[in-house]
């Protein structure tokens, strides 16, 4: 009889941007708000937002490394790459796909993943699936997303909710369970409540807003904000939320065969501190076993989850044997939770030489990939002159 096979979390790692917008950033830019309004209703007290020219890939990039780094994996060893976005630097190619060829996973398949906030459950889930099935050994999995840029800075309802980010684990093959129960859900009847419209099939824009028959467009044609800005309906939200999250959470416990004694830590999506104090509290957990990083981050979307368990590992929240549930909710309407008994050693340290490795690892995917896209330009001239492809 064949031996059942699960997967354990083997690396993780994380990036923020070095940019810092604290709340009083919002009262300088004349928006009718205070620091007391927006931490007193959200839990936020600051946020991190991209470079100008910084993409989700390239966060993704950086916090993949760090987790390679931690599993001591090659770029050679990963069979699959899984990022969750809903923020991807191009409608095509997918993110994940400049990803592996930017970390030289020449062995790897690539997709990205869409559920908004509850992407990174979501892709977590699919990735144990397959190291599970036996179809993949060792799966990348990164949430990563640069909601900022969609941002309408005169809408104090949504831009003072939401930051930048990336996080990434490395899933392996593990002869005891580590990922446990999950469940995956949508109400795609609420899908108007949180929305980013244009750009798509549906409302068809320009980078402006435009629509290209010529005249601007605003939600439903109405109003004149451009379709390309988020835009939620927050009472709403929150309240589908406080009910969605801990109905997840209590699902993959009864799964799981766990009950609140025996959590040690419960992640929740890093969107709002009273939606987490209301999840913690129907569960009933204590304060103290709901890790919150939304006062430093904001809601970072996919990539809110792991960069909570990045710093929950490194702060020593998290040991080996210990139980975590993770849930999230996001736009779609999407929700995902899971539960996972933790079943790796926390290194203490990184030595001097794998951030050297990863420096030089990355280089050469970088030559490899500038030395493929030459002899693709060579080809292109010769098909050009012989006249294929007219």
């Amino acid at each position: 009889m064949m031996k059942r096979r699960y997967a354990e979390i083997a690396g993780w790692g994380m990036y923020v941007p070095s940019r810092v917008v604290p709340n009083d950033t919002f009262v300088t830019m004349g928006l009718d708000t205070s620091d007391d309004w927006i931490s007193s209703r959200t839990g936020i007290e600051r946020r991190h937002l991209v470079a100008p020219d910084e993409a989700t890939s390239d966060m993704a990039v950086r916090a993949a490394q760090g987790a390679m780094g931690v599993a001591g994996m090659n770029a050679s060893d990963i069979d699959l790459v899984i990022v969750a976005t809903c923020t991807p630097d191009h409608v095509m190619p997918s993110t994940a796909s400049i990803v592996q060829d930017r970390l030289g996973m020449l062995n790897a398949g690539a997709m990205d993943l869409n559920a908004a906030c509850s992407g990174f459950v979501y892709a977590l889930a699919t990735g144990a699936a397959q190291v599970e099935s036996g179809r993949s050994k060792n799966v990348l999995v990164i949430g990563a997303d640069e909601l900022s840029i969609y941002l309408d800075w005169k809408d104090r309802s949504t831009c003072v909710l939401f930051g930048d980010g990336a996080g990434a684990v490395v899933l392996r093959p593990a002869a005891e369970p580590g990922l446990m129960g999950s469940t995956m859900g949508s109400d795609g009847s609420g899908a108007s409540l949180l929305t980013i419209e244009g750009g798509g099939s549906r409302v068809r824009t320009n980078r402006n807003g435009v629509h290209p028959n010529g005249h601007a467009n605003g939600s439903n044609g109405a109003h004149d904000a451009p379709m390309n800005y988020l835009r939620m309906n927050g009472p709403q939200i929150f309240r589908w939320a406080t009910q969605i999250m801990p109905r997840a959470a209590e699902q993959v416990m009864a799964a799981s065969g766990l009950k609140p004694e025996h959590i040690s830590l419960f992640i929740p999506h890093q969107a709002n501190s009273r939606i987490m104090e209301a999840t913690a509290k129907r569960l009933g957990l204590p304060k103290d076993k709901v890790y919150s990083n939304v006062r430093e981050y904001g809601n970072t979307s996919a990539a809110s989850i792991p960069i909570a368990l990045c710093e929950a590992l490194k702060t020593g929240r998290v040991a080996v044997g210990d139980y975590l549930v993770l849930s999230s909710f996001g736009a779609g309407l999407t929700w995902a939770a899971l539960a996972l008994r933790w079943s790796v050693q926390i290194p203490t340290h990184v030595t001097a030489w794998q951030p050297i490795r990863r420096q030089v690892q990355t280089r050469m995917a970088a030559v490899r990939s500038v030395l493929r896209r030459g002899d693709r330009a060579v080809r292109t001239q010769i098909d050009r002159r012989l006249g294929k492809g007219d």
